[in-house]
């Protein structure tokens, strides 16, 4: 999911902006970047979450000692600045987004998380935020040239900011799924998320709703990118099948399950991602080879 959602929103704003691949350079850094910034959100979340995964997950590599928290936190550390410098390369715009998320998530984690149920919607501004700072890397939108801030020119395509808004709302699903499944350690550390608060139960119907928007919204950005009917499919497949294992967790809120939904998450995302890249690939390659691909289909 963390790899194929840059890699994604590289390669649809450039086929946006101007109906090609991106280029190879500006492409790896910025998978890289936009991974290494996710990766280490992850981990620096779990250097303030070890006593709570001491009771829910007790063999991470934190809680069980195969990894020191110093070394996790130097770790996390690295990959954030290693991104941060690769933001600062590719387009100052991109650098300033990035910031912005970072200081979000970090607050999350810091702070939100032990404070406020509604913690989880910190955590999906901030991960909504990494395809907008990634899609500014290839289609600036002019709100920051030459590191002088243009507040009255902003030009951010439709289906970038659907790009954001879908990430957004999708991991308040994903994240709310996991905080489920580690509704044991939540309670007893006095971390009063959603489920803590309110129930599994209520979270669950929460989380179908989310899921629901996430499916529309993923054919919004279809529909305003025009894209293909390869991408469609994949992205109806793929979003009923997230639904259906959101009805799943309703009928059965357990923890386990929604340890189980958590995962399926990352896999909807994961597909679906994967099926933009080919279906951008396949819309380039037909429209630079039309006559090859006329002659396939007769």
């Amino acid at each position: 999911m963390d790899i194929t959602l840059p890699a994604s929103t590289a390669m649809l704003a450039a086929f946006c902006a101007a109906g090609d691949l991106p280029l190879l350079l500006p492409f790896l850094l910025a998978v890289i970047g936009g991974f290494f910034a996710i990766t280490s959100s992850y981990i620096f979340n779990d250097c303030f979450d070890v006593d709570i995964d001491m009771i829910n997950l007790p063999n991470r590599p934190i809680p069980s000692g195969a990894v020191s928290w110093k070394q996790a936190f130097i770790y996390a550390t690295a990959l954030a600045l290693i991104a941060v410098f690769i933001s600062f390369y590719l387009n100052p715009e991109s650098f300033g987004v990035l910031m912005i998320a970072l200081g979000v998530i970090t607050l999350y984690s810091v702070f939100f998380k032990r404070t406020t149920p509604f913690s989880f919607v910190f955590v999906g501004i901030a991960y909504g935020l990494v395809p907008i700072g990634i899609w500014l890397a290839f289609d600036p939108a002019g709100f920051l040239t030459n590191w002088q801030l243009n507040v009255g020119n902003i030009n951010l395509p439709i289906p970038a900011i659907l790009f954001g808004l879908m990430i957004c709302m999708t991991d308040w699903g994903f994240t709310l799924a996991g905080v489920s499944r580690d509704v044991e350690g939540d309670k007893a550390k006095g971390a009063p998320t959603l489920p803590v608060t309110y129930g599994i139960p209520l979270t669950s119907k929460f989380i179908l709703m989310i899921w629901i928007a996430g499916l529309l919204l993923s054919l919004a950005i279809g529909l305003t990118a025009g894209l293909g009917p390869f991408y469609f499919i994949i992205a109806l497949i793929s979003g009923f099948w997230m639904v259906w294992r959101c009805l799943r967790f309703i009928k059965n809120p357990m923890p386990e399950l929604g340890g189980n939904l958590f995962i399926d998450g990352s896999n909807y995302r994961g597909v679906m991602f994967s099926a933009m890249i080919i279906d951008i690939l396949l819309s380039i390659f037909i429209n630079s080879y039309p006559s090859i691909f006329n002659l396939m289909i007769w």
